[in-house]
Formats: structure tokens, sequence, C-alpha cells
């Protein structure tokens, strides 16, 4: 596991989806460092290992969840290696169609995983949980690529959640990126 960590991290460099420079991220804050996992996410050796590493931290979950846009190829991969269904969060509502916010199946008293790419203050991924739980869809667990360290961990503790990081943004970016 350690060796594909090691692998996860040189690809991260690799497709440049480890930034510096200034960046304002979406919970409004600024920073000089940006992490894409969004990027990663188009190669297929990081979507392959990322979808490995994840699946090993299931266990009894019933079903995933992914939230649109960055979580949606992390749960499809991890959904691959683990053969557990999954679910997508929308971050809005749809205006037409089925006008749905959560795609895909799941039942009541579901215990279900939330899948994510990276978290700061954990207020998107809490938002997400919460639409999930409107269903009366229980989330215990969160496994996110990169915790970058700033609140999302105890926020989601608060809420009954518990936040799994693959990687804290500072090992990432300690030596600028080295």
């Amino acid at each position: 596991m350690e060796q594909r960590k090691q692998k996860l991290k040189e690809i991260l460099k690799k497709t440049g989806a480890l930034k510096f420079g200034e960046f304002k991220l979406s919970s409004g804050k600024k920073s000089d460092y940006y992490i894409d996992i969004k990027k990663a996410s188009t190669f297929p050796e990081f979507i392959k290992l990322i979808g490995k590493e994840i699946s090993e931290k299931l266990e009894d979950a019933d079903r995933l969840a992914g939230v649109a846009l960055g979580g949606i190829p992390l749960v499809v991969s991890a959904s691959i290696y683990s053969k557990k269904p999954y679910i997508m969060i929308r971050k809005q509502k749809k205006e037409y169609g089925t006008k749905e916010r959560i795609e895909g199946e799941f039942n009541p008293n579901d215990d279900v995983v939330m899948i994510e790419d990276v978290t700061t203050t954990g207020n998107s991924l809490l938002n997400a949980i919460k639409i999930i739980r409107e269903q009366n869809v229980e989330i215990k667990k969160s496994i996110v690529v990169v915790d970058r360290g700033e609140g999302a961990k105890e926020l989601l503790k608060k809420h009954g959640v518990e936040l799994i990081p693959i990687f804290e943004s500072k090992d990432l970016v300690k030596d600028g990126g080295n």
C-alpha cells in the first residue's frame, strides 16, 4: 500500500495536478498551492491506483457516493474494485428531466461512504452528505484523496462523519512538492 501511495504521489506531480502560485479555493480562501485531482483523474494510471487505494478502505459499506465533478471518476474506479454500487450527487438540482440531485439507486438505511477529491473546510462535502441524509441514508465515513488540513476533519466529526484522507496536503506540498 505504501508503494502505491508513493506512485500516486509521483503521478500527481508528473501530471501537473500539484500547482504553486496564487489560487482562490471553493471555500473562498486564498492559497499558494492548488491540488487538481480532476486533472490527475484524466490519467488511467492514476484512476486505477486511486480506485484500488480507496476500495481497500471501504469495509462494510453498502454503497458509495461521489460528488460531481471531482468525486465521480474516483467513485467509479472504487466501485469497480470493490464491486459496490454507487450514487452520484449533483451540486445543484437539475431543472430538466427527472430534476434529481442524486443519480443512482439506493435504499433507505444503506451505509454509504462518500468519496471526494479534496477537502479544505469541509462545507461542500457536508452539504452533499446532508442531501443524502435527507433520503434516510446514513453516511458515517468519507474518503478523500487530499485533506488540506483546514478544518474539514473537525467539522465532519461534529456531524458524525469520519474523514479518511489518502494524503494530507502538507505531505504533498512540503519542499515545493519535491
